[in-house]
């Protein structure tokens, strides 16, 4: 098995499902079989503090024989991946390139403080517009402008708040959540806390990770109309997609972010008049809407490297001869993509993408070192020059859309898709290779509770897992 050092940064070995497992020569009989989500990490300690010259790079699908079972045939379709996602392999990789990648976890005091700012110049915006006629063009500009570059930030403060990086404690970042929420106008923080971990956690897992496009999505919006429609209004698809794909049970939080939200409608309208809600009303729906801070949703994780897009990939592979087609492959196996403009003060440096999945327990205000700490990894990446143009191109270009996403399957489909890429690989490998690959599933199955045990204390994962794991967070300077 080779190993892939190039756009994903770590090892990509696929692990072999269990019905084909048990085949192999030496596999233990009863040795657990880890998801298709979680992947085998290379043993040889130079190779992975290193990341190999880009002219070396490879990836286990290099082979059209691998690309051919690994990937779907269909253009109208998502791009199935059989890989980890690529973030995990890459923190623990540049973990022990950089162990002082350590320092730069914890909380920042200067989330809370821009918090109030914001919210501040929200309300005062509502009660100044509190007499101007919602349609007027005065209301309208300011909402957008103003608004709606206001209230992109407060949902970006609400993420960094989501992953407890505001204080030291759980409760006082949930409290915070709460009250920036406030400028939104609907209740939201509390329940996109527990989506968005899973998003964390499940990048790209069908039927888990609810910032996937449904297909029925990529099916009815597959064309310039569509495509500007979804731009136009895609802070509602983030808000309706998850009660059809995977809904929450309700806690008390959920409970008490309802309540608070409403009440502080109830003032506002009280106080100030109807004007001043639909003001916070308007300014959430173009913070989602057609907006340049508005395309980071798009440029995060939309399979746009290059002038290469989903449909011409999946399209080359039914020729499994062609090179170019292989060579597209490889720049589509980067899920997440930065992006390094000026934009970034206006959002809580979210465009620091990658950095912020590879450690989410970094804050915002410490991204840009731990780019610069970290440069060798980071700077062979393909990165977006323009939020507005990858707006533009998502919907202008017709080889890009909806399904322009990566899917890990789970379950039955998941197996099935397993067992064919699993097939292929032994035919283009020695025998030997097979117990290569047992004890690299035995070593990551080993290592996989230490890694959760770290990453959960450094607010990686839920608050249920801290309690049920008898944890503490731990937080940095």
């Amino acid at each position: 098995m080779s190993i892939d050092y190039s756009l994903l940064g770590g090892a990509e070995t696929p692990f072999p499902p269990a019905a084909v497992r048990t085949h192999i020569p030496g596999a233990r009989a009863g040795s657990a079989t880890p998801s298709l989500t979680s992947g085998a990490e290379s043993e040889d300690d130079a190779a992975v503090n290193t990341p190999a010259p880009m002219s070396d790079r490879s990836s286990y699908i290099d082979t059209p024989r691998t690309a051919a079972a690994a990937m779907p045939q269909d253009p109208n379709d998502f791009l199935w991946m059989l890989t980890e996602e690529p973030h995990r392999s890459r923190r623990k990789a540049i973990l022990k390139a950089h162990p002082e990648v350590r320092q730069l976890m914890g909380y920042t005091r200067w989330t809370a403080p821009c918090v109030a700012l914001v919210l501040a110049i929200q309300l005062a915006t509502a009660y100044t517009l509190r007499t101007t006629w919602p349609l007027s063009w005065k209301f309208l500009l300011v909402s957008y402008a103003v608004g709606g570059t206001a209230n992109q930030n407060i949902f970006l403060a609400i993420h960094e708040i989501t992953h407890n990086l505001a204080f030291k404690r759980i409760l006082p970042n949930k409290v915070l959540a709460m009250v920036a929420n406030v400028a939104i106008g609907v209740p939201y923080a509390m329940a996109f806390k527990g989506y968005h971990i899973e998003h964390h956690k499940f990048l790209g897992e069908d039927g888990i990770d609810t910032d996937l496009p449904s297909k029925w999505e990529a099916i009815v919006l597959n064309n310039v109309a569509g495509k500007t429609f979804f731009a136009t209004f895609q802070i509602l698809f983030y808000a309706l997609r998850p009660g059809f794909i995977r809904s929450q049970r309700p806690t008390l939080y959920h409970a008490l972010n309802l309540v608070l939200i409403l009440a502080a409608d109830a003032l506002i309208v009280h106080a100030w008049g109807w004007y001043s809600l639909f003001y916070l009303l308007m300014s959430s729906f173009f913070a989602g809407s057609l907006h340049p801070c508005a395309g980071h949703f798009i440029a995060e994780h939309y399979l746009m490297a290059g002038d290469k897009d989903v449909a011409v990939v999946q399209g080359a592979q039914r020729n499994a001869d062609v090179q170019d087609g292989l060579e597209g492959i490889r720049e589509l196996s980067q899920e997440t993509t930065s992006y390094y403009g000026w934009l970034n003060a206006l959002c809580y440096n979210v465009g620091y993408h990658n950095e912020h999945h590879d450690f989410p327990s970094i804050p915002w205000t410490r991204l840009p070192a731990l780019h610069a700490l970290a440069h060798e990894f980071y700077a062979p990446l393909p990165a977006h020059p323009s939020w507005p143009r990858v707006t533009w191109q998502f919907i202008t270009d017709p080889r890009i859309g909806m399904w322009s996403r990566a899917k890990r399957a789970s379950g039955v489909k998941g197996e099935r898709i397993a067992e064919r890429v699993w097939a292929a690989c032994r035919t283009t490998t020695s025998p030997g290779d097979d117990d290569d690959v047992v004890r690299l599933v035995d070593a990551a199955d080993a290592a996989m509770d230490e890694l959760m045990d770290e990453a959960v204390e450094r607010g990686y994962g839920s608050d249920a897992e801290v309690k049920r794991r008898g944890l503490r967070r731990r937080t940095g300077k």
